[in-house]
């Protein structure tokens, strides 16, 4: 290729935009909180740090057009990419505050005159032809360099020393321009939209963007869904070229109000997928989409396609756009992210409104009749199945243990638990009795359940108090030893949540043979092999495990629910206690807390613990009957099955 074809391919150009976009994502965005933090510069002196960035970037887009910095759009953007090299290399120091916030300005005032000074003459180095296609390449290969595994996951030293070469290669590309001017004929769409109504949806969707971004970054649950992993970072990579490529095309043949609609309608689907963790991978699909179809035309329209009669007024018109819809937007929408973890629904309604307006208006006049039509059959429809609804009998709204059956699927709860006493089996003792055939049919839908990674469920509510239910949730490993049980803590919240509905329903678990049932497990005795293999250092080591969180003084649940207990859970070294008459033998005595061991004490919070075998149980109820430090602390008033 000769050296004039070489001029004439835009690689420059290319690069340059490549090179913008690194930076200001990877390092300023990205690397330089993270050095901070490794400073340890936070809170308010983190706002300041970063206030300073956005000072300096605003400052130096709306001064950029001044001839101060010179009349060579070459050397203004060789002093630009200067100076952000170096302060992306004064942060391998270790700054105190007040360094940090000069480098923070430097940072921003760099950016600030290399994004403008570079879209108000971009065409000097993009050659011939093609010229969107450039800004889409560029783009998108910006955002695939920030998305490359062992960039994205570096120290940010490793970051910062990244983009200061980048910026020297920037320096390199910028020093000769590849043809002066370009005889390329380009779109000038939405000319009949102003161009303040144009800077308020790129801003909209800057913050939407920006909001995005702060909270997938400081979520756990959404980061390990879209940003966590090899596999995660090639993907998205490729999803910003794909969609940078598309911009381009997009913007030649549809427009940019087309490419600016489809790019808030991603956006605002992504923010809407985000409201729910468990959404966050279908999120990361949509999310790159919707930003690198907006961040082609932030480069495109203010360089190609907005309306200017000199390089003056297209970096008037850039200076605005990077100042007020970058550095501003971006504030507000990070200020959103910190403030309220969620991009309010009302927000994203009103972005798309802003952004989806004007070409709404435009559809409304040129096709009236054919929107008219519809409206009016959308209309008669919807009377029709109000009407439908209405000729239907009132049906009556759901119970509380109604809707916690509906929570109790939703939550996938049958993967683990089944509901079904098997018969003729150890079930029947530890679970409680049988159901009948007939009295499972009855259940729409059954729930027998065919896995059982947790303890049955028919008999729970007999077996379990509501607060025992409601700690469990909140934290199985403290009240269930060893339990792989997820916290459930998220459904519960102001009175009437999901997690209330759920317990009431798991309270209402219960039938009609419990009573019989009862006066078996009242009968029950540890079998002798089981009492001879007893051994009581073992019993301490389960009291450990199993019982100190409510019987230690200082054990966790006993502190968590302390105001709740039915009765405070006697300390056990000290006593009262209440369910071991003092007429008892120590042999009765054994056999006593056996029973309240394995089968808990109706009526009270304390459970059974069902799962351990007779002679783990043995084994605790004989250290117990060791540390009874005082028999006047038996209170012969009470029976195993009085009040807890």
């Amino acid at each position: 290729m000769s050296r004039h074809s070489v001029q004439r391919s835009g690689w420059r150009g290319v690069s340059l935009v490549a090179i913008t976009y690194v930076y200001f994502l990877i390092f300023a965005q990205f690397s330089f909180l993270k050095r901070l933090a490794e400073l340890g510069i936070t809170n308010a002196h983190l706002k300041i740090v970063m206030a300073a960035m956005a000072a300096g970037g605003i400052l130096l887009s709306l001064l950029a057009v001044r001839s101060i910095f010179g009349s060579s759009p070459r050397r203004r953007l060789q002093m630009a990419l200067c100076t952000c090299g170096a302060a992306a290399l004064l942060t391998l120091l270790p700054l105190a505050t007040g360094a940090s916030i000069i480098v923070s300005f430097l940072i921003g005032a760099g950016l600030g005159l290399l994004t403008v000074t570079l879209v108000t003459h971009l065409h000097l180095w993009l050659g011939e032809g093609h010229l969107l296609l450039k800004v889409g390449l560029g783009t998108g290969f910006g955002y695939l360099i920030c998305n490359f595994p062992p960039l994205f996951t570096g120290s940010p030293n490793v970051q910062a020393v990244t983009a200061a070469a980048l910026c020297l290669v920037g320096v390199l590309a910028a020093a000769k321009v590849t043809i002066e001017a370009s005889t390329e004929t380009l779109p000038i769409p939405l000319h009949q939209i102003s161009f303040g109504l144009i800077l308020l949806c790129f801003t909209a969707l800057v913050w939407l963007d920006s909001a995005a971004f702060f909270i997938i970054q400081n979520t756990p649950a959404l980061k390990g869904g879209t940003w966590e992993g090899t596999v995660h970072l090639w993907i998205n990579g490729l999803l910003h070229l794909s969609a940078a490529i598309a911009s381009a095309w997009l913007l030649r043949r549809r427009g940019l109000g087309f490419v600016l609609g489809l790019s808030v309608l991603a956006l605002a689907f992504a923010c809407l997928l985000l409201l729910d963790p468990n959404q966050a991978f279908l999120a990361s699909f949509f999310y790159p989409l919707g930003v690198s179809l907006y961040s082609v035309a932030l480069v495109a329209y203010p360089s190609l396609l907005a309306p200017a009669p000199s390089p003056a007024e297209r970096a008037r018109k850039a200076g605005l756009i990077y100042a007020v819809a970058g550095w501003f937007g971006s504030a507000m929408g990070i200020g959103m992210g910190q403030n309220l973890r969620q991009v309010p629904v009302a927000f994203i309604l009103l972005a798309c409104a802003l952004v989806l307006g004007p070409q709404l208006i435009e559809l409304l006049c040129r096709r009236g009749r054919e929107v008219a039509t519809t409206a009016a059959v959308l209309l008669a429809a919807f009377c029709v199945h109000r009407a439908i609804l209405a000729s239907r009998p009132e049906q009556h709204a759901l119970t509380q243990v109604e809707r916690g059956r509906q929570v109790y699927i939703s939550e996938g709860c049958i993967n683990c638990h089944s509901q079904y006493v098997r018969p003729h089996t150890q079930d029947v003792l530890i679970w409680g009795p049988v159901q009948t055939i007939d009295e499972l049919r009855l259940e729409l839908p059954p729930l027998i359940g065919n896995r059982r990674q947790g303890p049955d469920l028919s008999e729970v509510g007999g077996r379990r108090s509501p607060l025992w239910l409601r700690a469990h949730f909140y934290s199985p490993l403290e009240v269930s030893h060893a339990s792989f049980m997820p916290s459930y803590a998220c459904l519960f919240g102001a009175p009437g949540s999901l997690g209330d509905d759920l317990i009431a329903y798991m309270a209402s678990l219960r039938n009609s043979g419990a009573e019989q049932h009862l006066v078996a497990e009242q009968a029950w005795t540890p079998p002798a092999a089981a009492v001879a293999k007893a051994n009581a250092s073992d019993g301490a080591h389960l009291f450990t495990s199993y019982c100190a969180t409510c019987h230690n003084s200082d054990g966790h649940t006993r502190q968590s629910w302390r105001t709740s207990f039915k009765r405070l859970p006697p300390n056990l070294a000290t006593g009262p206690w209440l369910h071991l008459p003092a007429s008892d033998t120590a042999e009765e005595r054994e056999i006593h807390l056996a029973r309240i061991v394995k089968f808990g004490i109706p009526g009270s919070d304390m459970p059974g613990h069902e799962y351990l075998s007779d002679q783990d149980v043995s084994s605790l109820a004989l250290w117990l009957t060791q540390i009874i430090v005082n028999p006047d602390h038996l209170a012969s008033t009470h029976t195993i099955s009085g009040e807890n």
